[in-house]
């Protein structure tokens, strides 16, 4: 894993996927970068910004942004990490906040739209 694409003094940029807030969607599950702290929702979901975030901006590693969990994914090289440097907190979504979520804007039929 690579020093040069984890800035571990940047916090996260919310408790929630950044364009899924902005646009009323849903997500999953979120995952934060490691460059730059934003939180997108996970390829599950059904916007898949955090993908989209890599491609945009070559940030290539995130973190997961669920509780209890503190792998990381390379998207340039497709390897996961078990664990890795700590990030400034939180380290992830507020533990009350529903996966999928947020709760109030998850359809009833969520789970036929996963992958």
């Amino acid at each position: 894993m690579s020093d040069a694409v984890i800035d571990p003094s940047v916090p996260p940029s919310g408790i929630g996927c950044v364009e899924c807030d902005e646009a009323g969607g849903w997500w999953f599950h979120l995952r934060r970068c490691t460059q730059c702290g934003h939180i997108g929702c996970c390829d599950d979901s059904p916007a898949k910004h955090a993908t989209a975030h890599f491609h945009a901006t070559g940030h290539p590693l995130i973190r997961s942004f669920e509780p209890g969990e503190a792998w990381f994914w390379n998207y340039e090289t497709n390897e996961l990490y078990e664990s890795g440097p700590e990030l400034a907190p939180p380290i992830a979504h507020p533990a009350d906040q529903p996966a999928p979520g947020p709760e109030g804007r998850v359809p009833a039929d969520w789970a036929q739209t996963l992958r």
